[in-house]
């Protein structure tokens, strides 16, 4: 009798010390609501100079939540568009990307079949206003505000054209726009059964889309491999990751694990599905920009050993988010959940936490190993780690500062609004490259090549140091020798720059997906890809396949 009060009342203590531990952190945020409510009144009611309430208000929320990780952020009426956006991929626009070229508020990119397409707008061209509200850098930020709305709505939008001496108007509609997550797909090289298929994003439609494109591909012809872009995809909703997962991986396979804070809030989620492709060689293309959902996806299938992930390290976002609804429509985006792969790695880069107080920053999480199912090695934090590594081509010195500046959109837009009715595809490389030269000096492109930067720095020491004048004649001469006439420059470096003028103006007439497609021809990591894929013995070799 006595044993049985004495574990009765040790459960009792044991519940009892839970409760304590709740009943201390509820009444800690009480007591901190109470004072910063106080704080927030007083100063509002009291200070010195007038305050606006609601800024004052979201500069507190805003310091509350930048000591924690940078995913957790507040979302007030005016960004609620965005949340549609990443949850649903739909909005109400122009079917216009905008962005930023010399300074300048600039069309981008044009989604084929949408009013801003339809009515004549053009990549290239400067929004200077839309309806009243003149447009520049200073208000660049708030431009999704004044082009996106509720479909069957209209607006004006003023553009200035290069050799268009007046603005141009054109009277828009807002349409439903659905965001693509397969930006192309196709089998490349098209003779070959090599399919190739580029994920952008993952919205909620992301497996769908993925699963349209591969059947569309397989009803034409057999499908042996496969290269799946995940490039720059930075990732979205942990569904659609799981669902895009399972059009790979066996039924049954677990994908994912999800914990909370609390060690009982642990989620694992497996396939459901047969998958689509079962025996073909699957290759993942990866880089620093490959984020988020689109790592839970290349974890899952390296894990398995499914496939082949090439590229470089991927950024190592590991963190899931959370949409909490709050009054007055507004939202906290909430970090509530880290997610590991199969093998139980997490991918997180940076730990911003320190053993459950106020988040801190530091610089990397210990690397573990783990291992595949074919006992492959793998490692936790720094992102996913490809099983192949290429580095994209960095490009040659003139080629970035060409890119940096613009020149190649730029160039572009001049073409095409002179000689829009040309087939890009047919004119000349010589006549291409002599009339890119001829638009750069033009509007005074200016490079300065290394060896011309080091001998300036060069003769400025040799100033400092007064040697003798002799010496700076003869740096003087070399720097002449090393001079950086951009035509020569062009000339050494002429079939990256084709390249990339030809990519720029196929964008003008083909669109995106005809752009992706040119790109490929001269992507060394897609190269590398197809060569593994080619070769059985390479492709075994290095999942292990025995």
């Amino acid at each position: 009798m006595m044993k049985r009060i004495f574990i009765s009342l040790a459960a009792i203590f044991l519940f009892s010390g839970f409760l304590t531990k709740d009943n201390d952190i509820y009444f800690e945020i009480n007591k901190s609501i109470d004072i910063f409510g106080r704080v927030y009144r007083e100063v509002s009611l009291n200070y010195v100079d007038d305050l606006n309430p609601q800024n004052f208000m979201l500069a507190g929320i805003e310091g509350m939540l930048s000591s924690l990780d940078p995913y957790t952020s507040f979302i007030d009426i005016s960004k609620q568009k965005d949340i549609e956006i990443i949850t649903k991929g739909k909005y109400g626009g122009i079917g216009a990307t905008i962005g930023v070229r010399n300074s300048e508020v600039t069309v981008v990119d044009l989604i084929e079949g949408f009013s801003a397409q339809r009515q004549g707008m053009r990549i290239g061209d400067i929004i200077i206003k839309i309806n009243e509200q003149a447009i520049s850098m200073e208000n660049y930020a708030l431009i999704g505000d004044y082009l996106k709305g509720e479909a069957g709505t209209s607006l004006s939008v003023t553009v200035k054209r290069e050799n268009s001496n007046e603005p141009i108007v054109f009277y828009l509609v807002r349409e439903q726009i659905e965001i693509k997550n397969v930006s192309y797909y196709g089998f490349v090289p098209e003779s070959s059964n090599n399919a190739y298929l580029k994920l952008s994003s993952f919205s909620q439609s992301a497996g769908e889309e993925v699963k349209k494109a591969l059947l569309d591909l397989k009803s034409k012809k057999e499908i042996k491999s496969l290269v799946m872009d995940l490039r720059g995809n930075p990732g979205g909703l942990l569904d659609a990751a799981i669902d895009v997962s399972e059009k790979f991986l066996k039924k049954g396979q677990h994908i994912v694990t999800v914990k909370g804070r609390d060690s009982l809030n642990v989620k694992n989620s497996y396939s459901l599905e047969e998958p689509i492709l079962p025996d073909a060689n699957i290759v993942l293309l990866i880089d620093e920009s490959t984020a988020s959902a689109a790592e839970i996806v290349a974890g899952a299938l390296q894990d398995h050993d499914r496939a082949i992930v090439v590229g470089t390290n991927s950024f190592g976002k590991g963190l899931v988010q959370t949409i909490i609804p709050l009054p007055h429509n507004n939202s906290l985006k909430l970090t509530t959940a880290r997610y590991y792969t199969p093998s139980g790695r997490s991918i997180q880069k940076v730990d911003y936490s320190d053993k459950g107080k106020i988040f801190e920053y530091k610089k990397s999480i210990l690397k573990k190993e783990f291992k595949t199912d074919k006992l492959r090695l793998v490692y936790s934090a720094g992102g996913i780690m490809p099983d192949s590594v290429v580095r994209k081509t960095n490009g040659s010195q003139i080629v970035q500062r060409l890119l940096a500046e613009g020149m190649f959109f730029r160039f572009a837009t001049n073409y095409t609004n002179q000689k829009s009715y040309l087939d890009y595809s047919k004119i000349s490389e010589q006549k291409l490259l002599s009339d890119f030269s001829a638009y750069i000096q033009k509007v005074g492109f200016d490079f300065v090549s290394l060896s011309e930067k080091l001998i300036d720095q060069l003769k400025t020491a040799a100033k400092e140091e007064k040697r003798e004048p002799k010496f700076l004649e003869h740096l003087d001469k070399m720097k002449i020798e090393f001079d950086a006439n951009p035509i020569v420059s062009l000339m050494k470096h002429k079939d990256e720059i084709i390249n990339l003028i030809r990519e720029e103006l196929i964008d003008r007439t083909g669109g995106k997906e005809n752009r992706i497609k040119e790109s490929l021809t001269f992507d060394r990591q897609f190269e590398t890809a197809v060569s593994i894929i080619s070769n059985q013995n390479v492709y075994n070799s290095l999942l292990n396949n025995n």
